[in-house]
């Protein structure tokens, strides 16, 4: 299996692109994120998981390992195949799934293409209360070129956010409060702030909404 690639991007194109990896041409399904993060003629570094059906070995790669877990995590849902996961994180950034997951959000889910309302609820009911997944444990990621991404905050927004809330959900576990209550909690909370919150400040915002 491959889980990484490293090379020279060759091709960008709608849906896929063509990585250069020692004058092999990988060809890789991506999402619009990482897509528009690609520059040719550059090397990147693409977190890869691979699909293997008796016709064919598909290749979906990603910038980062946070949205690669997503990616795989959303499969564990009933119904929802590579296309929809994939179609999910064009719309939705890891920290997004996470807090649509915990508010019960099947509007946000349903935004995607493939995904009608009765998939959407099933995929906001079954990752309820539910902790991100954990990944491959390894951070490296692929930092593309910031003039192809609209800010360096957009480019880190999923990884940075979901430690937030995960050290906010640590810190609200240490206190005796369940995972799907602090999940909960930290979700609504953190869609209070205009910005990323200290980690303070998104713990006495949860509290506070675990109160009313």
């Amino acid at each position: 299996m491959i889980g990484m690639l490293t090379g020279t991007c060759l091709m960008s194109g709608t849906g896929e692109a063509i990585i250069d990896v020692g004058g092999v041409g990988y060809l890789l399904q991506c999402g619009v994120r990482t897509l528009g993060a690609l520059e040719i003629g550059k090397t990147v570094c693409l977190h890869v998981e691979t699909h293997v059906r008796e016709t064919a070995i598909t290749l979906y790669g990603f910038y980062n390992e946070e949205e690669r877990a997503w990616y795989v995590r959303l499969q564990s849902v009933q119904g929802v195949g590579p296309k929809a996961a994939l179609a999910i994180l064009d719309i939705l950034s890891p920290s997004e799934v996470l807090s649509a997951a915990s508010l019960g959000d099947k509007t946000a889910f349903a935004r995607a293409n493939g995904v009608g309302p009765k998939l959407a609820a099933r995929i906001a009911t079954e990752l309820a209360g539910k902790a991100p997944p954990v990944g491959r444990g390894f951070q490296t990621v692929f930092t593309p070129p910031s003039e192809n991404i609209s800010s360096a905050a957009e480019r880190n927004e999923g990884l940075s956010d979901m430690q937030l809330r995960n050290d906010a959900v640590s810190a609200l576990s240490n206190l005796g409060i369940g995972q799907s209550d602090a999940l909960r909690a930290v979700a609504t909370a953190f869609n209070g702030f205009n910005e990323n919150p200290t980690l303070d400040a998104l713990v006495k915002a949860s509290l506070k909404a675990l109160s009313q």
